[in-house]
């Protein structure tokens, strides 16, 4: 049986992969056994990859919907679009749970032009400052001409003193980030020139999706009992994280919920961040 990625390409179906991120969602043994013989029975040969994440998505969430919410991640950080804003927003929060001081939107003059920094940050004597490339296609990949243009840029504002977090600082690590992908190129590229990359899958043992599992760290727009629109009213008052509504119940009463539905996002909220995902894929 083989199934049509986004791009058109046809690739057999990997009924192991497919278990294994159902796993990833924080059902047990017998709850992914279930999920899983339910999507068998409906999948055909030629199903998009977009059909068949929809199918696991709604049978997870048959089951609870914090399992849906978990398995739903990656579609959850292309929802933090259709520009890159919220992402950029997303990366500072995501460095300031591992202990950087970040900021974002700030713009900075080089040797030759002024430069826009998607995200600024500083922790252990070292300013770094990271471009956020977001994407909203599903297979989506960032190429060499990118990485190439990025290190132009980074020379540019390379040893110049700069005023950040309270210090005269200067740039000592660059960064690309995305919630896509890399090509093989960019990340030769990228390591040749000391460039730090950062991606869904990438680096392999520190990925996006590692560290959010690892450190809980869902955004709102991973929660199934919210609509789109709901979401992104909460985005716009700079809601990103599941936490803050944990952590902030009343954060909520902006979107006017009555007491039901507010328990029942509640609810999912909650059960999303007590799963730790193990550390071992």
């Amino acid at each position: 049986m083989q199934v049509k990625k986004y791009s058109g390409e046809l690739v057999p179906f990997n009924g192991e992969a497919l278990r294994h991120s159902l796993s990833r969602s924080g059902a047990n043994s017998d709850q992914v056994n279930e999920v899983y013989s339910s999507v068998i029975g409906e999948i055909y040969d030629g199903i998009s990859t977009r059909e068949l994440y929809q199918l696991a998505f709604d049978t997870l969430k048959t089951v609870r919907n914090s399992f849906a919410a978990r398995y739903s991640l990656k579609k959850a950080l292309r929802d933090l679009g259709p520009e890159g804003f919220y992402f950029e927003k997303y990366i500072s929060h995501l460095l300031r749970s591992i202990g950087y001081e970040s900021t974002t939107g700030q713009t900075v003059q080089g040797h030759a032009v002024s430069h826009e920094l998607d995200v600024v940050a500083y922790k252990d004597g070292k300013l770094m400052t990271a471009e956020c490339k977001f994407r909203n296609d599903i297979d989506a990949k960032i190429s060499v001409t990118t990485a190439m243009y990025y290190l132009s840029r980074f020379k540019d504002i390379s040893g110049i003193d700069y005023n950040f977090f309270g210090k005269k600082l200067q740039f000592q690590e660059g960064w690309l980030i995305t919630n896509a992908y890399f090509t093989s190129d960019s990340i030769d590229f990228a390591t040749y020139y000391g460039i730090n990359l950062l991606s869904w899958d990438y680096p392999k043992e520190n990925s996006i999706k590692r560290r959010v599992d690892k450190a809980v760290f869902y955004p709102v727009t991973c929660l199934t009992t919210l609509s789109d629109l709901e979401e992104q009213q909460l985005l716009k008052n700079q809601l990103i994280l599941v936490k803050d509504l944990v952590n902030n119940p009343d954060k909520l009463d902006i979107l006017g919920l009555n007491k039901e539905r507010k328990e029942k996002v509640l609810k999912e909220a909650s059960e999303l961040l007590d799963y730790k995902v193990e550390e071992e894929y």
